[in-house]
């Protein structure tokens, strides 16, 4: 989409815009008042009908779009946000939503602040000359229809409420009357229509104290202590914080302004996340030979302006995090910006304190859906100013609107969190940022230990640059890895989840008062529970899947205090009954461990153990992910137990031993990536282990140890089992040599969305394109959330993508209101 400006300030001026509306995808004309000043790329707010929406300015000019003179052209209402979209920022917009099938709009509101762009409502109020109008007195001959009648009864309730009621609210106590008794109403013109813009993230404010002058005889001795407390933190001090460092109250400092020795004035304070945290400062440390020859190549296309794509391949504890650092600070110096990121907001603390403690916290900042809307929204804010920093955020910040970007790092490229599952658009992080590095003219650089096969085979078409540090920091050998097969431990009578070797390992480990990580790559105590009399299995009765057992080790507010059943999909809790539903026996039997019941088991079999949980369920509140991390850090655990939170880049020196209680869940997952997904997370959870002065150990248990994957685990031979993989692939069309496209439809009716699925996939084979159909089928898990799932799945040629429908288009061939429709491009799962 081309962007103009043919501004003449002379003239009446108009603006075209795309309204944050569903189903209008024209651009729309509005006049631009003349004390309002409007640049391209802008966000509006405009009228529409009889509400005000989001719009963003796409081009303007000094003539009308319009054809009929007659027709009356509405002007703009207010600039909401000014200078968020630089050019090529724009044209990323328009890749994304172009390559992804989804909406303009619904991709710029995927990559703005929470509440940028939300639509108002309006509210309904009794005129004033007509607070009791004649249909009121009893002697009145005029009659109103019954749902003008109710509805205005429900406003003379309300009629001294000065903001008046919103519709939505009217809508809710009177339903059906709502929309025709309004429309009587406003006929009879006894109402009115008052427009009210969404409450939008508004800037924070706080007292500052400033010192005027130095403490003279005309002050008592404590007022003389708290102005020089002042000297000490420069003259200025936020309120709030010099009471709590002078140990004095808000009174005693208005009376120190009111004798003119201090001032109070307002002064805006960025609300900005991650920060909590003091950190000392660190140097540059000395480069290895191959983190040189890494450092150099990058440093010199950031000095030469070009925009290769580096793929970084280090195994685990090879230093490429300082790699990233001492290739930042010349982008730093130069007056530039670099965008780092990362997979889970868990590993955004530890990596954010690397940064801070390198180059200050005025320099840093972090973006991810943790921080509250006002953190987000001054983060944005602080991005647009154009200063030079380092934003460090989850996939959403590859958004980011940097308008001086110099250099981007995605660590942990791997990840399959850097892909959006839902809402639409299902981006890449990774996609974007190879886009945005080549708009920009700036380098990319990828790390990982495990890369992707995505990333591979561009590497091997000749699409980036390869860098490879193969030894740890010291030339540390890799912790060797030991593969108990659990069949063997069954017929020896250990019917225990952890083998004997795992339990030995744990006891030295305690005897040697080291630490070690536990991985289970799944949450909770079972996967289901089931009655050992009859059978049943306790079901969520809004999915298509079994409940897990919770058991309430450590409860919380997400967590009751009794033994309960929960979905991990809609999160519907049930309290674990006493008896069976069916046949009402009161014997059960957990099938399948997550991570409370691993927590149990060491309970059981080392009493005096310190264990945390680092999973989903113990890491909900903000700032939790760092807190747990700490206090492992610190000594007050021996062993961390958790899910694939733990895989991705945590550095704890101290960590020893490394087990992983079933590599099986990984491997036998039904989907094409299975194998190289659990090499990956497999070697990255094994990669902790021996990070520091002591030598390291992985134990994996697993019931079938001559898997591919299992093999290339434990000797370390992930390129030629990526090798293999990438053969597969190429021979039945899967990516990355071919792409793939997943529809999904959803519907509270099973008959509705079965009927739509398999009419779309009947046109889809219609329209004869050179792709493969698969389906329609129901989805692996058939019901969510009381909603019955089907998919189709498209396979093709990359250059065969634009012929795909877009998310319109599906949504008009479906056609149905009951029925939901969404698209995946290039779906990591097929669930």
């Amino acid at each position: 989409m081309e962007l103009f400006d043919l501004t003449n300030i002379n003239c009446d001026r108009y603006v075209s815009v795309i309204v944050d509306c569903i189903g209008i995808e024209d651009l729309l004309t509005y006049r631009i008042p003349e004390d309002i000043n409007i640049q391209i790329g802008d966000i509006l707010s405009v009228p529409l009908g009889t509400r005000h929406v989001g719009a963003i300015a796409l081009k303007i000019s000094d003539t009308s779009a319009i054809a009929n003179l007659d027709t009356e052209i509405k002007s703009v209402s207010a600039v909401v946000s000014s200078g968020i979209f630089p050019r090529t920022y724009w044209e990323m917009l328009i890749r994304t939503a172009d390559y992804y099938r989804t909406p303009v709009m619904q991709t710029v509101k995927t990559a703005l602040p929470p509440k940028l762009l939300d639509q108002s409502h309006y509210r309904i109020k009794v005129k004033h000359e007509n607070l009791v109008p004649p249909a009121a007195e009893p002697n009145s001959q005029l009659r109103l229809p019954k749902a003008a009648q109710m509805v205005w009864d429900f406003l003379q309730e309300h009629k001294h409420n000065p903001k008046g009621i919103s519709r939505r609210y009217i809508q809710q106590k009177l339903g059906r009357y709502t929309s025709s008794g309004l429309k009587e109403l406003q006929k009879l013109e006894w109402i009115d229509t008052v427009l009210e813009l969404p409450n939008r993230p508004q800037p924070k404010y706080e007292d500052v104290v400033i010192l005027l002058k130095a403490p003279d005889s005309e002050v008592t001795i404590r007022q003389a202590e708290i102005l020089t407390i002042l000297q000490h933190q420069g003259g200025e001090c936020l309120k709030t914080q010099l009471c709590k460092i002078a140990k004095t109250s808000v009174s005693v400092i208005q009376t120190l302004a009111n004798k003119g020795y201090v001032t109070i004035a307002k002064q805006e304070s960025l609300r900005l996340g991650g920060k909590s945290h003091t950190v000392k400062r660190d140097r540059p440390k000395d480069l290895t030979p191959d983190q040189d020859v890494a450092l150099q190549q990058i440093l010199k296309a950031i000095a030469d302006q070009t925009a290769p794509h580096f793929l970084l391949h280090g195994v685990t504890g090879s230093g490429k995090t300082e790699v990233y650092l001492q290739a930042i600070a010349p982008v730093l110096e130069a007056g530039k910006s670099a965008l780092v990121l990362v997979p889970e907001i868990g590993l955004t603390p530890q990596l954010t304190d690397r940064f801070r403690a390198r180059f200050g916290d005025a320099k840093v900042n972090v973006y991810h859906s943790q921080l509250s809307e006002g953190e987000r929204f001054d983060t944005w804010r602080l991005m647009l100013t154009g200063e030079a920093q380092i934003v460090i955020g989850t996939r959403s910040a590859v958004f980011a609107p940097l308008s001086n970007l110099g250099l981007i790092v995605m660590d942990e490229e791997h990840d399959n969190s850097f892909k959006q599952d839902q809402p639409q658009p299902c981006y890449h992080a990774r996609t974007i940022a190879e886009w945005r590095s080549q708009l920009e003219n700036i380098p990319l650089v990828l790390g990982s230990a495990t890369p992707s096969a995505e990333v591979i085979y561009a590497h091997q078409e000749g699409k980036s640059i390869y860098l490879e540090l193969p030894h740890r920091i010291g030339n540390k050998d890799m912790p060797p890895i030991e593969v108990v097969d659990m069949r063997d431990e069954f017929k020896a009578g250990n019917y225990s989840i952890l083998s004997r070797k795992l339990q030995n390992a744990i006891a030295e480990m305690l005897e040697a008062k080291q630490q070690g990580i536990l991985f289970i790559h799944r949450r909770g105590y079972s996967t289901f529970v089931s009655c050992r009399s009859c059978g049943y299995v306790a079901e969520c009765p809004n999915c298509d899947v079994s409940l897990s057992y919770h058991d309430p080790i450590s409860p919380t507010a997400h967590q009751p205090k009794s033994a309960h059943l929960r979905c991990h999909y809609c999160n519907y809790t049930l309290i674990q009954p006493k008896a069976c539903p069916e046949c009402g026996s009161p014997y059960f039997k957990h099938f399948g461990s997550g991570t409370q019941k691993v927590e149990q088991e060491l309970a059981k079999l080392f009493p005096n153990i310190r264990l945390i949980r680092f999973d989903s369920d113990t890491t909900r509140n903000k700032d939790q992910h760092r807190l747990l991390i700490d206090q492992f850090r610190a000594g007050e655990a021996d062993l961390l137990v958790g899910t694939q939170m733990l895989t991705k880049g945590l550095d704890i020196p101290q960590v020893t031993l490394v087990g992983v209680v079933s590599a099986d869940g990984l491997l036998n997952f039904s989907d094409y990536r299975a194998g190289e997904r659990a090499a990956q997370t497999l070697l990255q959870v094994a990669g902790r282990a021996g990070r520091g002065e002591e030598d390291g150990k992985v134990i994996m248990q697993t019931y079938t140890p001559e898997h591919p994957a299992m093999q290339a685990v434990q000797t370390y031979q992930l390129e030629a089992f990526m090798q293999t993989e990438l053969e597969m692939r190429a021979a039945l069309r899967y990516p990355p040599m071919g792409q793939m496209v997943l529809i999904h439809l959803s519907s509270e009716s099973d008959t509705a969305v079965e009927k739509s699925a398999n009419e779309l996939a009947e046109y889809l084979r219609q329209l004869e394109n050179d792709w493969d159909i698969l389906g329609a089928t129901p989805a692996t898990i058939a019901k969510v959330a009381n909603r019955y799932r089907w998919q189709i799945l498209l396979k093709f040629a990359p250059e065969i993508l634009p012929d795909v429908p877009s998310l319109e288009e599906l949504r008009m061939l479906v056609n149905s209101k009951a029925v939901r429709v969404a698209i995946d491009v290039d779906p990591l799962t097929i669930l």
